[in-house]
């Protein structure tokens, strides 16, 4: 038996991608910054070692949650961890993503009133956008999708 599930929280380092696949599913990526205490041998003070996480996210959630996530953003996510591998200029390279399935805010945007961003995760079926199209299937992996 193996289980893939990860759970994550910490800030979005970059404005979230919108992009659709060939069908014209929506596939949002974005990235976010984890960090790790560690302590430093030399002062014996803890320090924080920033990790830097790609994620992905796909469907109507996706889409509506593009319009509420920004650079700064304060998250926590729940997905699955996907490995992917390409060949870019005869070099091979790899990565490992989240695949989200949950996304909670931990903060409110900030030009926004504190009610006006969601807190509930996303797939609980609780949309963000107002008039946010019925759930699309989570993760399509059947589907190309271009980088």
């Amino acid at each position: 038996m193996s289980i893939n599930r990860v759970i994550i929280s910490g800030n979005l380092t970059r404005d979230p991608d919108l992009r659709s696949t060939a069908t014209g599913m929506p596939v949002l990526g974005f990235g976010v910054a984890v960090n790790d205490r560690r302590k430093n041998a030399q002062t014996g003070e803890w320090e924080d070692y920033p990790n830097f996480i790609d994620c992905t996210m796909f469907g109507a959630r996706a889409q509506s949650l593009s319009n509420y996530l920004s650079k700064g953003t304060k998250v926590a996510i729940e997905g699955k961890l996907r490995w992917s591998q390409w060949e870019r200029d005869g070099q091979k390279r790899s990565k490992i993503e989240v695949i989200v399935d949950d996304l909670e805010f931990m903060s409110s945007r900030g030009s926004a009133p504190a009610d006006a961003a969601p807190s509930m995760p996303a797939s609980a079926g609780y949309a963000p956008a107002p008039t946010a199209s019925p759930m699309a299937p989570a993760s399509p992996y059947d589907e190309d999708i271009p980088f």
